[in-house]
């Protein structure tokens, strides 16, 4: 699939604790796509036959270890560039923690406001497809 840059569906579920910050994680130097990079969702391919919703809870349970938690739809979005061509569910959860990062996607995680979130994103290295899709409203509120 990205080795012919196929389209694909995906899943990005931004986590926020209950005061509002936003979890920002950061990617696996192993990982095929983006290594080290951070991330603004939590997310990942949907299989053959999986629903958006389950493949969301899938992922929030691989790679942050969080169960149980109520997702809230934030629309749909498109994604393109040289590395990635997919079709996108997003969806939102509140989640204080705490988080695990059990299957070696995610090395370190960290709640940040949205003015963090603003410097950050002048500064560190994200991954793309979550910034086109996510920044513009997770770093526009105080």
């Amino acid at each position: 699939m990205r080795r012919d840059r196929l389209r694909h569906r995906k899943t990005f579920v931004v986590v926020r604790a209950t005061d509002g910050r936003v979890l920002i994680h950061r990617r696996s130097d192993d990982k095929d796509l983006w290594p080290g990079r951070w991330d603004l969702a939590v997310g990942g391919v949907v299989t053959a036959g999986e629903d958006y919703g389950a493949a969301a809870q899938r992922e929030l349970a691989e790679e942050v270890g969080v169960v149980g938690v109520t997702l809230v739809p934030l629309g749909i979005g498109r994604y393109d560039d040289d590395d990635v061509h997919l079709v996108a569910r997003l969806y939102e959860v509140v989640c204080d923690g705490p988080f695990t990062f059990a299957d070696g996607e995610v090395v370190e995680a960290r709640f940040i406001t949205p003015a963090e979130l603003r410097q950050r994103l002048a500064t560190d290295s994200f991954v793309p497809d979550s910034v086109a899709l996510l920044a513009a409203a997770l770093s526009d509120t105080s």
